[in-house]
């Protein structure tokens, strides 16, 4: 079955950075593009950034030249550098996949961001 495990998450200060990982299983990785969103306390889920299979990137406008999706085909993850951490990032970041109609989502893992 599809299983998307994230980690990296944590505690940072504002400035700092943290790198996410998301290793994926139960499907073809390479066939597929991969994002990772994020949700506040009290907000809605948004996307943060998006990864096609040929490497092409697309990002929400408060990450662009902070954060930076990238993906290992051979390893079967995808990683979330985040630069210049701000304490509105702070947020539960889940990994997704959309399969043909079926979105499918990690467990979620915490950045807190704050002094």
């Amino acid at each position: 079955q599809v299983q998307l495990v994230e980690s990296g998450g944590g505690l940072v200060q504002p400035g700092g950075s943290l790198r996410l990982s998301c290793a994926a299983s139960g499907f073809i990785f390479s066939w597929y593009a991969m994002s990772w969103y994020r949700q506040a306390p009290g907000k809605q889920r948004e996307l943060v950034a998006s990864i096609t299979l040929d490497g092409r990137t697309n990002y929400v406008d408060s990450a662009k030249g902070r954060f930076t999706i990238s993906r290992d085909n051979a390893k079967n993850t995808v990683y979330l550098q985040m630069n210049r951490l701000r304490p509105e990032d702070t947020a539960v970041y889940y990994c997704n996949a959309q399969l043909s109609t079926t979105g499918y989502w990690g467990q979620g893992t915490q950045v807190t961001v704050s002094s």
